[in-house]
C-alpha cells in the first residue's frame, strides 16, 4: 500500500471514530485496536479492497456508536431470559433496536445499515435448503426481524431461508409487534416484552440439550450474527472456499481502486450531518425555555455603536486607565507569552542523513564532504491550533471599575495571544432596553399571555472577530465604556450565541471564557416567568458544552462565586485581580491538554 493510500487510509479511521463520537455522545471516546476498553472503540482497516470492505465497516462504527448511546448494560443484564437457547435472540433483537433508533436519528446512518445488511442478504449461500433443520434458528430471526424492524427487502434465498420458521415467530411475536415498534426508545419496555415473547416461544419450550455449552457462550452481549457457528460450519464451508477465491483476485487491485478518496469524503459528510444530533441536544435543552419573540433582537458589530470619533474618545479613556496598569500589565502579558512561546520552540532531530544542513556541522563537513550524518529536521510539536473566545457580561451591574477592567484585559489578552498564533474573538451581552423594550410592548399588545417566557430584546455584541487583527479593533474595546450601553443580562442565550460562533471554527482546540458579576437578571422576564427561569437555562447550557462538547468553557465570576453554574470556575474579590487570574488560568490550561 502506497504512503497517499496509508495516508487516506488514517484520514478515513479518523473521520469514522470522529462520526461515533458524536453519535455516542461519548467525546472521549478513542480508537484502539488494541485494547478494548468503555471508552474504545475497535476499527479493523486491514482489508479494504471492494467498495463492500468500506459499506461493512461504516455500518459496523455505526453500531458500535449506537450502542454506546442507546443500550444500557444493566437493562440488558436484567432481562437476560433464563432460558439460555432464547438468549442469542435477545442479543439480536437488542442489537436490531439500537440500529433502528440510530436510523430514525439519521439518514446516513440508516443508509449505511441498508446497504450493508444488503450485502450480507447477497452474500448468503446454502448449499442444502430441504427444511428446518438446514437453517439456524438465529439466521431466520435475524433476517425476521430485518425484514419487520429495519424494512430490509429480503431476496429470493433469504425469503426461503425466513419461510421455514416465519409461522413459529408471528405466532409469538406478531401481537406484540407493534408495542415493540412504538417502544424502540425504551429498552426496558423493550427488552422485558421481548424476554417474556422468547421464554414463552413454543420453539424453545423442549429444549434442553447443550444448555450449559449455550448458557457460557451467551453470557456476553456480543453480534448475534455470531452465534450458533457451531450449527453452520458445515454450510459455511464452501462459501469460505469461495471468499478466499474472491480475497486472492481482489489483492490484485489497489486500495484506489475503490475510491478511498471519495469515502473518506463521504464520511466527512457523516460527520457534519450528525452534528445534527449536537443541534437536537440544544433544542432539548430549549424545551422549557420560550423566548416571546425574537423579532427585536440584535446581534451588532461594536463599531457601529458609536460614530469614530466617539469611539477614539472612549478609547482614550481606556488607554489612560491602562497607565495606571501598565508594570502588572507588561509582566502578565510577559508570563502569559513565555507559557505560549515555550509551547512553540523549534524542535530539531540532528544527526541525520538527509534533511536540513546543520551548520554545526560545518567544520566536518569541510574535513570530510562526504561525511553523513550531518542533516538535521524539525520535529512535529504536538501544539494544537488554537481560538478563545471571551464572553463578557455587559449588564448594568458591571458599570464602573469592572467593566473598565474587563475591557483592559480583553486588551492585554488579545494582543498577547495574537503574537503567539493564538486566535482571539471578544464578545459582549446585555439587552437593548430595561423593563422589556419592544418584546414587552408586543407582549402586551397581544393580550399578555401567561409564561410567554424571556422577554427583552437582546444585544449582543462582537467586539472582535477572531480574523481581526488587534490593531484594527482596538477602538472597539473602548465602547464597553460606552454610557448607556449596560442594561440587563440573559447569560443562557449568550453563551449559546457565543457556542454557536465559536464551534464552526477550524481550529483543534476551543477555549470559552466566560466574565460574569453573577446570576443572570432581566426584571421583565422574571416579572412573568418563574424566579429560576433564567438560571435553569444558564445552567443547562453549561452542562452541555462541559459534558456534550470538546470545546473547554470556564468562569470568572466578579464579586460572585459562579461556581453553581460553572465546573470550572473562579471568583475574584477585587476587580483589580482580574488581570492576574484570566492571564494565570490561560497559562494553566496550555501548561497541560485540559483546564483543571
Amino acid at each position: 500500500m502506497s504512503v497517499k493510500d496509508n495516508s487516506l487510509v488514517e484520514k478515513f479511521k479518523t473521520a469514522l471514530t470522529s462520526t461515533a463520537k458524536v453519535i455516542s455522545d461519548d467525546l472521549q471516546l478513542n480508537e484502539n485496536n488494541k485494547k478494548k476498553t468503555d471508552n474504545s472503540i475497535n476499527i479493523e482497516i486491514d482489508n479494504l479492497t471492494k467498495p463492500s470492505d468500506f459499506i461493512k465497516l461504516r455500518a459496523e462504527t455505526d453500531s458500535v456508536a449506537l450502542k454506546k448511546k442507546f443500550s444500557n448494560k444493566d437493562i440488558y443484564k436484567n432481562n437476560l431470559p433464563t432460558n439460555p437457547s432464547s438468549r442469542s435472540l435477545y442479543k439480536i433483537a437488542e442489537k436490531i433496536r439500537y440500529e433502528c433508533l440510530g436510523g430514525k436519528m439519521l439518514k446516513g446512518i440508516e443508509k449505511n445499515f441498508n446497504e450493508n445488511y444488503k450485502e450480507i442478504i447477497n452474500r448468503t449461500r446454502k448449499e442444502k435448503l430441504r427444511n428446518k433443520e438446514d437453517v439456524a434458528v438465529t439466521e431466520a430471526f435475524e433476517l425476521y426481524m430485518l425484514k419487520n424492524f429495519h424494512h430490509i427487502e429480503l431476496n429470493t434465498l433469504t425469503r426461503r431461508m425466513l419461510n421455514f420458521w416465519e409461522k413459529d415467530f408471528e405466532k409469538s411475536i406478531d401481537k406484540h409487534k407493534k408495542f415493540l415498534q412504538d417502544n424502540l426508545d425504551n429498552q426496558q419496555q423493550y427488552s422485558s416484552r421481548f424476554s417474556k415473547i422468547l421464554e414463552e416461544m413454543d420453539i424453545f419450550q423442549n429444549e434442553d440439550n447443550n444448555e450449559e455449552k449455550e448458557e457460557n457462550q451467551d453470557q456476553g452481549q456480543d453480534n448475534p450474527s455470531n452465534d450458533d457457528k457451531d450449527n453452520n460450519q458445515n454450510d459455511n464451508k464452501d462459501e469460505n472456499s469461495q471468499q478466499e477465491t474472491r480475497a486472492s483476485l481482489d489483492a490484485d487491485y489497489s486500495i484506489d481502486e475503490f475510491n478511498l478518496d471519495e469515502q473518506v469524503l463521504d464520511t466527512n459528510a457523516e460527520e457534519q450531518n450528525s452534528q445534527q444530533i449536537v443541534q437536537k441536544n440544544i433544542d432539548n435543552i430549549n424545551l422549557d425555555y420560550k423566548i416571546f419573540t425574537t423579532k427585536f433582537d440584535e446581534i451588532i458589530k461594536a463599531e457601529n455603536l458609536e460614530n469614530s470619533d466617539e469611539a477614539s474618545k472612549l478609547r482614550k479613556t481606556l488607554d489612560q486607565q491602562l497607565v495606571s496598569f501598565q508594570d502588572i500589565i507588561t509582566k502578565l502579558a510577559n508570563k502569559l507569552q513565555r507559557q505560549l512561546l515555550a509551547k512553540q520552540n523549534r524542535a530539531w532531530e540532528f544527526d541525520l542523513e538527509e534533511g536540513l544542513l546543520d551548520s554545526s556541522k560545518l567544520p566536518r563537513i569541510i574535513m570530510d564532504p562526504y561525511h553523513s550524518l550531518s542533516f538535521k529536521k524539525e520535529k512535529d510539536l504536538d501544539f494544537k491550533d488554537t481560538i478563545v473566545t471571551l464572553l463578557i457580561d455587559n449588564s448594568g451591574s458591571m458599570r464602573g471599575r469592572p467593566i473598565t477592567i474587563a475591557a483592559i484585559c480583553a486588551d492585554i489578552l488579545s494582543r498577547t495571544l495574537e503574537r503567539c498564533s493564538v486566535k482571539v474573538e471578544i464578545l459582549g451581552f446585555t439587552t437593548k432596553n430595561w423593563k422589556g423594550g419592544q418584546s414587552r410592548e408586543f407582549w402586551n399588545k397581544n393580550s399578555k399571555p401567561n409564561t410567554p417566557g424571556r422577554l427583552n430584546d437582546l444585544k449582543h455584541i462582537i467586539y472582535k472577530g477572531a480574523d481581526t487583527h488587534w490593531r484594527q479593533a482596538k477602538n472597539n474595546l473602548g465602547l464597553m465604556l460606552k454610557e448607556g450601553l449596560l442594561k440587563e443580562n440573559i447569560d443562557g442565550e449568550a453563551i449559546l450565541w457565543a457556542y454557536n460562533r465559536i464551534q464552526k471554527r477550524k481550529e483543534e482546540r476551543k477555549i470559552l471564557m466566560v466574565i460574569s458579576d453573577g446570576a443572570p437578571v432581566d426584571d421583565s422576564t422574571l416579572s412573568v416567568n418563574s424566579g429560576d427561569f433564567l438560571e435553569k437555562h444558564l445552567k443547562k447550557m453549561v452542562k452541555f458544552i462541559e459534558n456534550k462538547t470538546e470545546i473547554e468553557i470556564l468562569a470568572i465570576g466578579i464579586g460572585h462565586d459562579v461556581s453553581r453554574y460553572y465546573d470550572k470556575a473562579i471568583k475574584i474579590s477585587d476587580v483589580n485581580e482580574l488581570g492576574d487570574v484570566m492571564i494565570s488560568q490561560l497559562s494553566s490550561l496550555f501548561e497541560t491538554k485540559n483546564f483543571h
